[in-house]
Parts: C-alpha cells; structure tokens; sequence
C-alpha cells in the first residue's frame, strides 16, 4: 500500500484525510499492524484506482499485506 500511496504523490496524511481516517490508521495499514475493514479497503482502492486484490493481499500467516 505504502508503494501506491507513493506513487499517486499522497502523504499519510492526505490519504487518512480522503478515506475519513487518522494518520495512524494509514500508518498502521503500512506496517501490517491493523486489518481494515471492507469499507475501508473499498476506499483507499478508489482513491488509488485500482482493484482492492491490487492494494492488499491476505496471508494467513502474516494477516493482509
């Protein structure tokens, strides 16, 4: 997600603020460290324009990636 998030030019921050979340969450999301809900994956894959299967990917080892 960090890759995406990058490559569309968007700070943490700008990305919380489009998804309605804190920074936290988006800093959270990066490092494996909270599942998003549906809701939310479905958000952050519009404002990135691309699939939800193209920003996470689940492992049932390690939880989404």
């Amino acid at each position: 997600m960090r890759e995406i998030r990058e490559e569309r030019g968007l700070t943490q921050e700008r990305l919380a603020e489009l998804v309605d979340v804190t920074r936290q969450t988006i800093l959270f999301l990066e490092k494996g460290k909270y599942n998003p809900s549906l809701r939310l994956a479905w958000s952050i894959a519009q404002v990135f324009g691309r699939p939800i299967e193209e920003v996470f990917s689940f492992d049932d080892e390690r939880g989404p990636g």
